[in-house]
């Protein structure tokens, strides 16, 4: 009889754990790319574009649609833009920007702050509603073509940009700041010019409001360009360098959804110039931008309009006061009124904010004027 050796028992097989561990991080960063693509050309530049963009157009999408050919153009020349090194002249100069209905009330008080300074600065006056009188002789043949403007509406980045390709034909121009008629100079033009040309960041006021003037005039159609969370709020009052001057004239993608759709849920129009730069700079150069305006305006007073300046009010100490201010401060609009209070870092130091004020009515330039050496005064 023959006999059987005794069964042999074998020990488990060992799964493959790594494969499956391997596997499931795959899963997981697939599932994370597909809920949280990149939405910002400045997250692309972390990895090379022949890696970012082919797989962020592999994924599947939502409400995607096929961009025109402007769109594309667009988005290509603000990539570009962007990769670029800052523009140098051997002669620099600020381009002051004068977005106005008619004529220039302060005209008096620029002169005296740009007197000097030759061939430091460039001057254009956009007025949309009459032709302006000039009485000072620097603003003489200074202004532009222009059409009608709406305050809050497209009309008014029309403007902008009209101001912007003009002052942008001049090779010298590095900074630009876009001014009101209702502002005045808070600092010596050396101050200013020195303030601006020794950084590489555009003041740009931005910030997040949950509240009705923010994030609550969001239109559901500006998807999917932009989403809610991108959209900022802002002052629209800039000083920005070529390059972002630049970007604002090439940008067709986000500028023809302000265009097309800026309004809110309820039904009244969205203001488009608080709007739309924020947003853009959120989206495009987030780290470009200092997150605040170098033009004051007082809202402490929780007006639809911000405090404006009579004559009665003009002081050295209120200039002084205005000057000392080192810190921004934004308030949401919403019940919770949150309230956000930032330093002003220049160049990573803490400064003062601002070189430029409004809402000064006219009858402040002889008190203005009066005391503009004191005030202006290091």
């Amino acid at each position: 009889m023959t006999v059987m050796p005794p069964a042999r028992h074998r020990p488990a097989a060992k799964r493959p754990m790594w494969i499956i561990v391997l596997l499931c991080l795959v899963c997981v960063v697939l599932i994370g790319a597909y809920v949280y693509p990149p939405r910002h050309y400045s997250q692309c530049y972390l990895s090379a574009s022949s890696v970012c963009t082919p797989f962020k157009d592999w994924l599947p999408s939502i409400g995607r649609r096929e961009r025109t050919d402007d769109e594309v153009i667009s988005a290509a020349v603000i990539r570009d833009i962007l990769g670029m090194p800052m523009s140098t002249s051997k002669s620099p100069k600020i381009a002051f920007m004068f977005l106005t209905p008619g004529s220039l009330p302060f005209e008096k008080l620029w002169e005296k702050f740009l007197q000097g300074h030759e061939g430091r600065y460039s001057i254009y006056v956009h007025a949309s509603r009459q032709k302006p009188v000039h009485s000072s002789s620097l603003f003489v043949g200074r202004d532009i073509h222009s059409d009608a403007v709406v305050w809050g509406k497209i009309s008014m980045i029309d403007a902008e940009k009209r101001l912007l390709a003009n002052a942008l034909e001049d090779a010298d121009n590095q900074f630009f700041v876009l001014l009101s008629d209702s502002c005045v100079p808070l600092h010596s033009f050396d101050y200013v010019f020195n303030y601006l040309m020794g950084t590489n960041i555009s003041f740009i006021d931005c910030f997040q409001d949950p509240g009705p003037h923010g994030n609550g005039r969001y239109s559901l159609e500006m998807l999917p360009e932009i989403e809610e969370r991108d959209f900022r709020k802002g002052a629209q009052w800039f000083a920005i360098t070529r390059r972002h001057a630049l970007l604002i004239l090439a940008d067709n993608l986000y500028y023809k959804k302000f265009k097309l759709y800026c309004k809110p849920a309820d039904g009244r129009n969205c203001i488009a110039d608080e709007h739309y730069l924020p947003t853009l700079f959120n989206m495009v150069d987030p780290g470009g931008i200092a997150n605040w305006s170098v033009t004051h305006v007082d809202w402490s007073e929780g007006k639809w309009h911000p405090r404006s300046y009579a004559a009665a009010d003009v002081s050295y100490d209120l200039l002084k006061n205005i000057t000392a201010v080192d810190e921004t401060i934004h308030v949401t609009s919403d019940d919770k009124k949150v309230v956000t209070q930032k330093p002003c870092l220049w160049n990573g130091s803490k400064s003062p904010c601002y070189l430029f004020a409004r809402k000064f009515y006219p009858e402040t330039l002889d008190s203005l004027l009066k005391i503009f050496t004191s005030y202006t005064s290091v």
